[in-house]
C-alpha cells in the first residue's frame, strides 16, 4: 500500500495555490464540505474542541474526500505534535512561533530520524505502508503561525529552518502585540502583514494568509500560495441576502 497524498503539500510544491477551509470539527461537516473543491480542512485544536479521541474520525473524513487533514494544535509541544500526526493528521499548524529554535522544534517533534526526533510509532496513515517511517516525512505538512511582531523581527533567522512548508503571518494576533486589538484593518498593521509576506515569498519559502472574498486577490498577486478560509462568512452573506430579499419580496 501507498500512503495517502498529501493534496495541500502536492499543490504547494508545484507552485499552485492551496486553499484550506476552516469551520468545522465535525466528521459529518466534512463529508457534506467534500464535494467543494478546496484541498484541504482545517481541524482546530487550539481554540476549538478538537482532541486525540476524536481525531481518527476526523482525519477519516478528509481522507474519505481526497482533503488534507491540517490540525491547529495548542502548543509547541513535542508530544503534543508527534501524537497528533500518530492519530491520523496529514498537516500540523503551530501557534505562536518567534524563533528559530522554537521552528527548529517543531521540525524535531514533526519528522522521524534522521530528520528529527518523531517517536517510533506508524500512525493510522502508515497502516501497511512498508516505507512509511520514509515517505511520512516526505508527505507530513508542517505550518507556523506568526503571530506576534516578536516573530517578525526574527524572521529573516526563521525562515532558514528547513523542513517547514508554509510560514503564515496571522493577522488578528499580530495586530493585538502591535497594540491594535481588534483592528486587523490599522494601516500600520496591513504594511507590517504585506511586509512579512513580501519577505517570505522574496526568501523562496511558502507564504500563508487568512483571506476573504475582498483581499485574495491582493494576496495571491503578492506570491501568498497557502490560503486559509472560513465558511461562516459565506453562510452569514448568503442567508443576509436571503432574509433581505424576503423583507423586501413580503413589503411589495
Amino acid at each position: 500500500m501507498n500512503i495517502r497524498p498529501n493534496r495541500v503539500k502536492d499543490k504547494l510544491a508545484a507552485g499552485q495555490v492551496a486553499t484550506i477551509l476552516s469551520g468545522t470539527n465535525d466528521p459529518d461537516l466534512i463529508d457534506q464540505l467534500g464535494t467543494l473543491d478546496v484541498d484541504g480542512i482545517w481541524l482546530e485544536g487550539e481554540h476549538g474542541g478538537v482532541d486525540y479521541a476524536d481525531l481518527g474520525n476526523l482525519t477519516r473524513a478528509c481522507d474519505l474526500w481526497g482533503k488534507t487533514s491540517v490540525v491547529r494544535v495548542m502548543d509547541n509541544d513535542y508530544a503534543t505534535i508527534y501524537r497528533t500526526l500518530d492519530r491520523g493528521a496529514q498537516g500540523i499548524c503551530v501557534p505562536h512561533v518567534n524563533t528559530r529554535a522554537e521552528a527548529e522544534a517543531v521540525v524535531t517533534a514533526a519528522k522521524f530520524a534522521p530528520v528529527g526526533k518523531r517517536g517510533m510509532f506508524t500512525s493510522r496513515q502508515g497502516f501497511g505502508v512498508t516505507d512509511y517511517l520514509k515517505t511520512a516525512n516526505d508527505q507530513s505538512l508542517l505550518i507556523v503561525l506568526l503571530e506576534d511582531i516578536v516573530a517578525l523581527k526574527q524572521l529573516d533567522e526563521i525562515l532558514k529552518v528547513d523542513h517547514i512548508d508554509v510560514f503564515f503571518v496571522a493577522p488578528s494576533d499580530l495586530a493585538t502585540s502591535m497594540g491594535q486589538i481588534g483592528n486587523v484593518g490599522h494601516p500600520e498593521v496591513q504594511r507590517t502583514i504585506d511586509g512579512a509576506l513580501t519577505k517570505i515569498v522574496q526568501s523562496g519559502r511558502v507564504a500563508g494568509a487568512l483571506v476573504g472574498i475582498n483581499n485574495v486577490e491582493h494576496y495571491t498577486r503578492m506570491g501568498v500560495r497557502l490560503f486559509m478560509t472560513s465558511f461562516f462568512p459565506w453562510i452569514q452573506a448568503g442567508a443576509k441576502e436571503l432574509i433581505e430579499r424576503a423583507q423586501a419580496a413580503a413589503r411589495r
